[in-house]
């Protein structure tokens, strides 16, 4: 026999106990932040409030951008092995790399025309890393000074990233530059011979001086907010190199050079005093040979897929890599991460460190220093989440056994 239901009217006081209305929030900017969920969230913000050729120059990579396809492709396509019945009520994400702490296994990695995403630029990825307890990287071709950027972070860790350019004393200087403002670690970046074929750029009009079609122009109308940073702050410059003449274009121009070599690397070691970092390392014989010659550590890149396209993916190569020379320095990581659990896999597979670009800046597109905030939170709350449900407590319990990277692509025998 079916019992039957007993039936009331609904009483508003305890509708009110099940139901709590959200008060409504009058800033926009912090609501838009609030309900950015992941890096894809911030992304999404930044593409509805940045001009096409702005997010593209930073969305954007080589060719078919294949390569950066394939480096999101390689963090989405691994299998997480957890343990069970291991009391971690707390995590510890800190570690130490290239001779420093930093509270997150990540930090910043150097981008240019970084003011152009966000009049804040570099000023608020500085300020961000430094209040989140991590690393900032400054480009050779950043729009804030070298010294602009230690004033922004002066309790942090700064480190430089360097482009050998075809006046070496250009390079020169600015390696002295960054080593008096306290920069305690040099990228010496050996990825960028020329420049790669960014073709959303050039559709875009992205140029130097810009060639702007009509759609480009329609497209920027809706987004005065953006413009109005852009036209009442001071004028985007390679500020670090304001002082060594040229134009803009010219400045881009020399920042490549196919001459560069090891006895490029040499010279510099020569004049930095602190932690010598070759980045954009790509395979297993360089990596050997640098190890060789002693540097303190390398980051395997390919540039964020915006140089070679069809490059080798960074996260497939750290296994072999670190097998190869992780006795001998650090190995850090880039290209690629939008997620927590992204660098939570690298640094099982044996990253020392790992470096997000796209990620900050998505957060930089859609608040600003804010932005970057939420883009930092988001991460390290993703990391702590996945590290519990590994049941690790530290960082230094991630193992390769705790991944497992599928098979995609595979190689054909040689």
């Amino acid at each position: 026999m079916t019992a039957l239901v007993q039936r009331q009217m609904p009483r508003p006081a305890e509708l009110l106990e099940l139901v709590k209305f959200r008060k409504p929030r009058l800033d926009g900017r912090a609501r838009r932040l609030d309900e950015a969920l992941t890096i894809h969230d911030l992304r999404a913000i930044a593409k509805r409030r940045t001009p096409r050729a702005v997010f593209d120059y930073t969305d954007g990579a080589a060719e078919g951008e294949l390569s950066l396809a394939r480096a999101r492709q390689a963090f989405e396509d691994v299998e997480f092995h957890p343990s069970v019945l291991r009391s971690v009520p707390e995590v510890d994400t800190g570690t130490t790399v290239f001779g420093g702490p930093s509270a997150l296994p990540f930090g910043i990695a150097p981008t240019g025309f970084t003011r152009l995403m966000h009049t804040a630029g570099e000023t608020a990825g500085a300020g961000a890393a430094g209040a989140a307890g991590i690393p900032f990287t400054l480009s050779t071709l950043g729009t804030t000074s070298i010294e602009a950027v230690g004033a922004a972070n002066p309790e942090g860790r700064n480190w430089f990233q360097l482009y050998v350019m075809r006046d070496r004393e250009i390079s020169y200087d600015l390696t002295r530059r960054a080593a008096a403002a306290g920069f305690d670690t040099l990228f010496f970046t050996v990825d960028t011979p020329v420049a790669g074929a960014r073709l959303r750029d050039t559709r875009n009009g992205f140029s130097i001086p810009p060639r702007l079609t009509p759609s480009t122009v329609l497209n920027t109308l809706p987004r005065p907010w953006w413009w109005w940073d852009f036209l009442t702050t001071p004028t985007l410059e390679f500020a670090s190199l304001t002082s060594t003449g040229g134009t803009v274009g010219e400045l881009l121009d020399s920042a490549m050079d196919p001459s560069i070599s090891y006895e490029d690397l040499e010279v510099i070691r020569g004049l930095w005093p602190g932690r010598l970092v070759v980045k954009g390392v790509q395979t297993v014989e360089d990596a050997k040979n640098l190890a060789d010659l002693g540097v303190d550590g390398i980051v395997l890149s390919n540039h964020g897929g915006r140089q070679l396209d069809r490059a080798p993916v960074p996260f497939h190569l750290l296994p072999k890599v670190v097998k190869e020379v992780g006795g001998d320095l650090e190995v850090a990581i880039d290209t690629g991460i939008m997620h927590g659990a992204d660098i939570v896999a690298a640094v099982a597979l044996g990253a020392r460190f790992t470096l997000v670009g796209r990620a900050y800046l998505y957060g930089l597109m859609a608040g600003g220093r804010e932005g970057v905030d939420r883009a930092v939170r988001l991460l390290s709350t993703q990391i702590v989440r996945t590290m519990k449900l590994l049941q690790v407590s530290c960082l230094d319990e991630l193992t390769p056994r705790h991944v497992t990277q599928l098979a995609r692509l595979t190689p054909m025998p040689r």
